[in-house]
């Protein structure tokens, strides 16, 4: 008995001891106890020193205080004056090595913007905003330009697009010739561009996705700045807080520090995409009654002609979508339904190698590739439908299909839209009926009837509609039919328009400096425009709008044809103008709003701040965000460790859970 219970101790003994081995080796990447580190990696010395002159060799060395590492080089690190291969860069433990793999420039300023990418490796701190210069001759350059670039349609900001300079002031050196000192934009869309020589420079920003640092592609979005660049530079003081507790912000003590402030520092540049698209065909097809082209992007009008058939005849009805991209034809002739394959000559604009529109012809031949009926399916069919004929079955009948979007209740701004599955071949202003109910009775009423310009199967039904009237839409079945023998079901909708106190009304008043065209756009949460407005005497007047919050853009629309227009660089022509209003507009039911006592001033001066943050979509990470995410995460841990320590204490105690024991 003595032997065993001797036997037992010690395998316990053995078995809690190898229990806590694992545990703690399971736990070893769990920091215990200490508070959270927030400061970034401490530069400790470099080699060559900062901002060394007569520098030959081009590889750097940088020692820091802690282990680092370094986040998406490749993406984050700018080298100016920019680099045809891009340099060796290397974190081993604390040290920082790049090599430059380019022959370094005599008399040139070298800087290596390291913007957030170096990162302590417990906590990932960044360091901010760290850049390391020299110079292969006598002169550090040291002068620096900054500012923001946004997207010219919606002020959003861009991130990861290069900004660069050019001394040489031909237009041409944009397009022909690298950029001289280069930056790239942030999150948040800001730049700045370090090292720069004092002179006279054109500034531009380019979404380089070949980093050939040049406009070679005008498929590339870019932006130009209208003004000559020539940076300088003065003294400043800024003020800058200290703080007890920074997860609290306690201050202790505000401090007014001197320092050197480099400009112009608040350029906004508004980048754009020019409209030239490579034109080609990017596909062709057939269904028996229809064939298809669609194009990669607009086009002028083709030149269609058959070849195996006599194109003088009426032989297709044309559908054309509203870019011109895609068009439909669909084949009215039963023989050339019937026939497999149809031959056409094609002439169209097609862009070359050099970017050109050039006419190109092709000849193309749409087959016919769907499933043919076999002898004994089509046999099947004739005989399954002389027994229903027999047993007096009656085929379910087919009708042509008709889509509108109508619903049981109705806004006063919305038109009634209606689509047809084929093309049809009758008039249709005197076979649909609108009438509304009056006196319990409905009566007929006048109505605005559109064709769509481009599809010959789309209409609009325009009405100014009563608040809180019912009315009934109509067409008689049998009355409409299509290009290929089916007739409509009778096709009947009741509904009934909302009444004024369900929405409310709208009129945005501004206040500008000029008299150029212009229209607001109501956006949604989602910075989506849901209703546009033309201004007429600095006046939007919204009508009937639907309870919600909405944000607004004003388009200054200089060739006034109600649509925002982009830019080209060739002409020299800037985008046309957008500003956003500054908050939004809670729209209630049954409510008025104006603007006349608070009008929107129309600031160019302000426009990187413009656009509300609530529908600003791309939003950097601030570090407050990430302060609480980082004692999140420790206060996971901590917890996870207090778990590891209460299972090795029960199991210490007999693999029963503390509080849970008992006695027999």
């Amino acid at each position: 008995m003595v032997r065993f219970l001797k036997k037992y101790f010690a395998l316990s003994f053995v078995l809690s001891a190898i229990a806590l081995v694992i545990a703690a080796c399971a736990n070893m990447a769990v920091p215990e106890g200490g508070e959270l580190d927030f400061d970034p990696p401490k530069v400790l010395r470099t080699s060559p020193s900062f901002n060394a002159t007569n520098v030959t060799r081009g590889k750097i060395f940088i020692d820091f205080d802690e282990n680092i590492t370094l986040d998406k080089p490749s993406d984050n690190v700018i080298i100016t004056p920019p680099q045809k291969s891009f340099p060796i860069i290397q974190t081993v433990n604390k040290r920082l090595t790049v090599e430059l793999r380019d022959t370094l420039l005599a008399n040139t300023t070298y800087t290596i913007d390291f913007t957030s990418a170096i990162k302590d490796n417990n906590e990932g701190n960044p360091l901010d905003n760290f850049s390391f210069s020299f110079s292969t001759g006598d002169v550090v350059d040291s002068m620096a330009i900054s500012g923001k670039v946004l997207n010219a349609e919606n002020l959003e900001p861009i991130k990861g697009t290069y900004v660069g300079l050019h001394s040489n002031m031909e237009d041409t050196a944009f397009t022909k010739t690298r950029f001289e000192r280069i930056s790239r934009t942030s999150e948040s869309g800001e730049f700045t561009i370090r090292g720069v020589a004092p002179g006279t420079y054109r500034l531009y920003a380019l979404e380089d996705a070949n980093r050939d640092y040049m406009y070679d592609n005008p498929a590339e979005a870019i932006a130009f700045f209208d003004q000559l660049i020539e940076p300088s530079s003065m003294r400043a003081t800024r003020f800058d807080t200290l703080f007890v507790d920074t997860a609290r912000k306690v201050v202790d003590t505000i401090m007014q520090v001197e320092y050197t402030r480099f400009l112009p520092d608040n350029i906004v540049m508004r980048s754009f995409k020019s409209n030239f698209q490579r034109k080609y065909l990017q596909k062709y097809e057939r269904t028996p009654n229809k064939m298809t082209f669609l194009f990669n992007a607009p086009i002028d009008m083709p030149e269609v002609e058959p070849l195996s058939f006599d194109g003088s005849r009426d032989w297709a009805v044309l559908e054309r979508s509203q870019k011109n991209d895609t068009l439909v034809y669909w084949i009215k002739d039963q023989e050339l339904i019937k026939t497999d394959t149809l031959v056409f000559k094609v002439t169209y604009q097609r862009t070359d190698s050099l970017n050109q529109l050039v006419p190109y012809t092709d000849t193309l031949r749409f087959i016919d590739r769907t499933r043919k009926k076999s002898e004994k399916e089509l046999k099947k069919e004739q005989e399954q439908k002389e027994k229903d004929e027999r047993e007096g079955k009656i085929p379910p009948p087919v009708f042509l299909s008709i889509k509108t979007n109508l619903s049981g209740t109705w806004d006063t701004y919305k038109n009634i839209n209606i689509e047809f599955e084929e093309p049809i071949v009758d008039s249709l202003r005197d076979k649909i009926t609108l009438q509304q109910l009056k006196d319990s009775v409905y009566h007929d009423i006048p109505f605005e009837f559109i064709m769509d310009s481009l599809n010959s199967r789309r209409y609009t039904i325009k009405h100014r509609w009563t608040y809180d009237s019912q009315y009934l839409f109509r067409i008689d079945s049998a009355s409409i039919n299509g290009i290929y023998g089916l007739s409509n079901n009778k096709l009947e909708q009741k509904f009934r328009v909302n009444g004024e106190d369900k929405y409310g009304q709208l009129a945005v008043r501004i206040v500008r400096s000029d008299t150029i065209p212009a229209f607001i756009e109501l956006l949604d949460k989602g910075d989506k425009p849901v209703r546009k407005m033309r201004v007429r005497n600095n006046v939007a007047v919204f009508r009937d709008l639907s309870p919600a919050t909405y944000y607004a853009r004003v388009i200054m629309d200089r060739n006034n044809n109600g649509v925002w227009d982009t830019g080209d660089f060739d002409k020299q022509l800037q985008p046309e103008e957008v500003y956003y209003y500054p908050g939004n507009f809670e729209i209630k039911a049954f409510w008025q709003m104006d603007t006349e006592t608070d009008p929107w001033i129309i600031n160019p001066e302000t426009l990187a701040k413009q656009k509300p943050l609530e529908i600003t979509k791309q939003k950097p990470q601030e570090k407050e965000d990430r302060r609480k995410q980082m004692m999140e995460r420790n206060q996971k841990q901590t917890e996870s460790e207090n778990q590891r320590r209460q299972s090795t204490t029960d199991y210490q105690n007999g693999g029963m859970p503390q509080g849970n024991t008992s006695t027999r």
